[in-house]
């Protein structure tokens, strides 16, 4: 366009913009680089008298770098942290949280795992992204979940394990093991695996979780004892123990069917325990009385033989005069309620006594006649 050779726009020459005025410089100048050494060489000559490469020169380079590399081995320790340091790559000491020292490198180094902190596995499922809900979902994973029990059924557990590492374990769980998560998380698994398969399902989904939890966790310590893991086990969680989704329907009908069978064997219980003690004690109170009874007669008959006995050495020592007193004795407890006349026998006392057989009392009487056995004696009659 024309306006491009007129020295600075159509606005006239120079460099100027649009508006009359050529660009302004933006912010302070940067400073320059060359300046800068050249100052500080000349204050570095000042300060080494003699220049670089005099014995006092190199003398207090050296103590300068003897210092900073002193200075190197300071480091911070967070609070979920314990430093770990090694020597020449040995494992010589274990810090506490705080600022602390070591050798400077290469004689010491120092390293940093969060050992204070609990962390958490979840076997069995596992968080995925959701973008619908702008987060996170759980998601089950069956190849960990799924396990076969004792008596040959499947179960869905999923649990979560959490663990951190020993404070005198620390250099154990940094060289003894290359995946520390991965091992406890396999070591949880198959300890989980290992203690459903010793159970029968029905403990396992109502009263047995406490139990199987605790096996679990003192399985696992074992496990990474046993290969110097220096792993704490702290809890074992389980989350969710269900059957499998495919068969959870008919699973929990015949959980109401145990659960209907369970509640009439109490209620027959508990008819047992009322029926039962009443019966027991009217057996009792027989036996009581029987046994009274038998105390009653079995005294009644060593009274009555004691007392024949007595009678009989009474008997002995004056048969005449005891059998005599017997006989009284006799006639008077038979004849004493009896109506009775009693005369000598003599001619004088008998005078007006006839004497009188009683026929109508020594025959047996005869029954009324009922009112149709007439007109039948009359027919035969006839």
């Amino acid at each position: 366009m024309p306006w491009k050779n007129q020295g600075g726009g159509p606005w006239g020459s120079g460099p100027r913009g649009p508006w009359g005025s050529g660009p302004q410089p933006v912010g302070p100048r940067p400073p320059d680089l060359e300046d800068l050494l050249r100052r500080g060489q000349d204050k570095l000559q000042q300060i080494l008298p003699g220049g670089y490469f005099s014995g006092m020169g190199i003398a207090l380079l050296l103590i300068a770098a003897l210092a900073i590399w002193g200075l190197s081995g300071f480091f911070r320790v967070q609070s979920e942290e314990l430093g770990v340091v090694l020597r020449f790559g040995k494992h010589v000491r274990t810090v506490q949280p705080g600022l602390n020292y070591h050798l400077p490198y290469p004689i010491e180094t120092v390293l940093l795992p969060k050992a204070l902190r609990v962390s958490t596995i979840s076997i069995g499922m596992t968080l995925i992204d959701d973008p619908a809900r702008r987060g996170r979902t759980m998601r089950d994973v069956p190849e960990e979940s799924l396990m076969l029990t004792g008596d040959e059924n499947i179960v869905d557990v999923d649990f979560t394990v959490l663990w951190r590492i020993k404070p005198d374990g620390v250099g154990n769980y940094l060289f003894n093991i290359q995946n520390p998560e991965g091992t406890v998380k396999a070591v949880a698994e198959s300890a989980m695996r290992e203690v459903i398969g010793r159970s029968n399902i029905q403990p396992i989904l109502t009263g047995a979780r406490t139990t199987n939890e605790a096996a679990v966790q003192e399985l696992m310590q074992k496990t990474l004892d046993s290969y110097g893991s220096g792993v704490l086990i702290q809890q074992v969680q389980m989350q969710k123990v269900d059957p499998p989704a495919q068969v959870i329907d008919s699973f929990r009908d015949v959980q109401a069917a145990r659960a209907d069978l369970e509640r009439l064997q109490n209620e027959a219980q508990t008819y047992a325990n009322r029926v039962v003690p009443d019966a027991r004690g009217r057996a009792a109170q027989i036996l009581q009385v029987a046994e009274g009874y038998r105390q009653q007669a079995i005294a009644e008959a060593k009274g009555q033989s004691a007392r024949f006995l007595k009678v009989f050495d009474e008997y002995k020592k004056a048969p005449d005069v005891t059998r005599q007193r017997i006989y009284l004795e006799t006639m008077e407890r038979i004849l004493g309620g009896a109506e009775k006349l009693v005369y000598d026998g003599g001619s004088a006392s008998s005078q007006g006594v006839v004497p009188y057989l009683p026929l109508n009392e020594l025959t047996p009487r005869r029954p009324p006649a009922t009112p149709a056995q007439p007109q039948a004696q009359s027919g035969g009659a006839r």
